[in-house]
């Protein structure tokens, strides 16, 4: 962005997402300082671009969790939505390189730009720059995608790195084999952390709700909304508390069958119960 003239022989701008400050004047003119001067620090136009700079954050964020949205519940989205949005440089980010599939759900490519007429250029993977155009596109969830490790190889090969975890996130496949009755996985239930808080913070951390004594992960599925839980303790619990059992739960709380539930809430259900175990407490020693 431009520099802005701000208090005597001093220009500030925003670079790399901090407020930055160069000699406007004399031998040193256009040349950018290491730090800020303290003459700036309560300037009223670098406080106007430090708000500035966490409204970008705040978008670019916003920009990314949108996306991510998108892909995990494997919602349609319409091409020229993503026309419109692509100047922006917060959505660009975000979108580019994410894998798309088109009218042909074979077709699967990489986003690389898309045009004010609503034409999308993507690298599909036989490493070829093509041109669609279809109404809408779904950025499908990884454990949709029946030849995932050679997508992940073709994206490795093309250094492909994106901004929203898709490609390359965890995935779990349902197994085959469950209890016609059975509404829990415990498979990361007993994770031991030294409060309720500090569990609680780890799922927040990591972009999960809490509500009541859960973490839940909500997605869209099969056409509907299934919401993952995993019980973390009772709120305002001071002492040392472990993960859960993982369950799902349809639009109206109701518990559901694991054969019932849909590969991408499997999938995200188990990644969230498997994410928060992760924090656990470890014990060291030889009584471990």
């Amino acid at each position: 962005m431009a520099w802005l003239a701000a208090g005597e022989g001093y220009e500030i701008a925003l670079v790399e997402g901090r407020v930055a400050a160069r000699s406007a004047t004399g031998r040193t003119a256009g040349r950018q300082l290491k730090t800020l001067p303290k003459a700036l620090k309560d300037h009223p136009e670098v406080d106007r671009l430090r708000r500035l700079a966490a409204w970008l954050d705040r978008h670019e964020a916003a920009c990314a969790a949108q996306v991510d949205g998108w892909m995990v519940s494997s919602l349609p989205v319409p091409t020229e939505l993503l026309a419109r949005v692509w100047p922006d440089e917060a959505w660009q980010r975000a979108l580019r390189d994410v894998a798309v599939v088109g009218d042909d759900p074979d077709e699967v490519g990489f986003l690389r730009d898309a045009t004010a007429f609503g034409e999308l250029k993507v690298v599909n993977l036989d490493g070829e720059t093509v041109r669609l155009s279809p109404r809408t596109v779904t950025l499908p969830h990884p454990v949709l995608l029946p030849d995932l490790d050679d997508v992940r190889d073709f994206a490795a090969e093309l250094g492909i790195v994106q901004r929203v975890e898709q490609i390359h996130r965890a995935t779990w496949h349902k197994p085959t084999e469950l209890a016609a009755t059975a509404t829990e996985v415990r498979d990361f239930a007993g994770g031991a952390f030294p409060t309720r808080f500090s569990l609680a913070a780890r799922a927040t951390s990591l972009g999960y709700r809490v509500s009541g004594g859960y973490a839940t992960c909500k997605v869209r599925d099969s056409g509907s909304a299934t919401e993952a839980t995993v019980w973390i303790g009772e709120p305002y619990y001071e002492d040392e508390t472990t993960t859960g059992a993982l369950s799902w739960h349809d639009e109206d709380g109701r518990a559901v069958r694991l054969t019932e539930v849909g590969p991408v809430a499997w999938s995200e259900g188990m990644r969230m119960a498997a994410a928060l175990y992760a924090g656990r407490t470890i014990e060291e020693g030889a009584d471990a």
